[in-house]
């Protein structure tokens, strides 16, 4: 059932969106200080090709100060404007029965979006 919600996934958006987090990573990337981040959208970018058959984990050395400064650069830069298009996308496909397990993907997203760095989709 994954392979299928995941191809319907990519065919409807997700290979769009997977793609524009991928090459926003990689302009990010251009410059030394958003090395970091623009690995952060580009991780982002892999895990919303195929959400489905997968959850978010926290990594076991997620407590490092300097993880919890890059999320909150994070959260100031990108993060919150990609929460919100997730929610506003699961709000949307909420609206109809077919629509729920994308939205419930939409929300699986939103915690790695806010807060990537730590926390990864396996």
């Amino acid at each position: 059932m994954s392979l299928l919600g995941n191809i319907i996934w990519l065919i409807f958006g997700g290979l769009i969106v997977g793609l524009g987090y991928i090459l926003g990573g990689l302009v990010i990337c251009l410059t030394i200080i958003g090395i970091p981040f623009g690995l952060q959208a580009m991780k982002l970018g892999v895990a919303t090709l195929t959400p489905f058959g997968k959850e978010v984990v926290e990594e076991p050395d997620s407590e490092s100060p300097l993880r919890l400064l890059f999320n909150i650069i994070w959260i100031f830069l990108f993060g919150w404007e990609i929460t919100v298009a997730h929610l506003l996308a699961a709000l949307i496909l909420a609206i109809t029965i077919v629509g729920l397990p994308f939205a419930k993907q939409h929300l699986k997203l939103m915690p790695l979006s806010l807060l990537p760095f730590g926390r990864d989709l396996r």
